[in-house]
């Protein structure tokens, strides 16, 4: 089986006067994440997490910070370029794990709600995301919210890897030859097949 395993960070400051956009949702609380887009931080970590399980770069290279066209920008916007990226690869994603480092606000009353919106976002069932938080102790960083993402991903079978009808039946064919070939060797008369295959309809 064909798996690669992909890992994202980010880190962003809060500041006053912004909502705070955390998993897709918008939660009450006294300050937002700064950033140039929405501030999303464990978006922005999936996101890196998708495009480097793929060797696509990271998000700074699709998304430029210094872009006006990403200002205020939903990150789910970025999550939905990583998913085509990978997509077309050839890969799709078979579980998530994500780990919030920040003070407040807590995330265990909406982890679950968080984890249903990531997992609409990414098209997996929710059993396949998890979303764990942790305070910041001993960091240093009790102003700031940070995001860890790893994520597993597989080859989607092609379809060209896949026998047709057709060639299942040309080499069942070849392989009734080849038995018919060894048993007249053996016993020194031509052995005709039971039936003729052309003869079906």
């Amino acid at each position: 089986m064909d798996i690669r395993i992909g890992y994202g960070f980010d880190s962003h400051e809060f500041k006053p006067g912004v909502p705070l956009r955390i998993g897709g949702l918008t939660i009450e609380h006294s300050e937002g994440l700064a950033g140039h887009s929405d501030g999303d931080v464990l978006l922005h970590a999936i996101t890196d997490a998708l495009l480097g399980a793929v060797s696509a770069g990271d998000i700074g290279s699709f998304f430029p910070p210094g872009d006006a066209r990403w200002k205020d920008a939903d990150s789910a916007i970025f999550l939905n370029v990583a998913m085509e990226e990978i997509q077309n690869a050839g890969y799709r994603i078979v579980n998530l794990d994500t780990t919030l480092v920040l003070n407040a606000p807590r995330i265990g009353p909406i982890a679950a709600e968080m984890r249903e919106r990531v997992a609409e976002l990414l098209d997996i069932a929710p059993s396949h995301v998890g979303i764990k938080a942790k305070t910041p102790e001993g960091l240093g960083v009790d102003h700031v919210a940070q995001a860890h993402a790893v994520v597993l991903l597989e080859r989607i079978e092609e379809p060209g890897e896949l026998q047709t009808m057709s060639a299942v039946m040309e080499s069942q064919r070849q392989l009734e030859d080849v038995v018919r070939d060894l048993v007249s060797q053996v016993h020194g008369v031509p052995v005709k097949a039971p039936f003729d295959t052309d003869d079906i309809t």
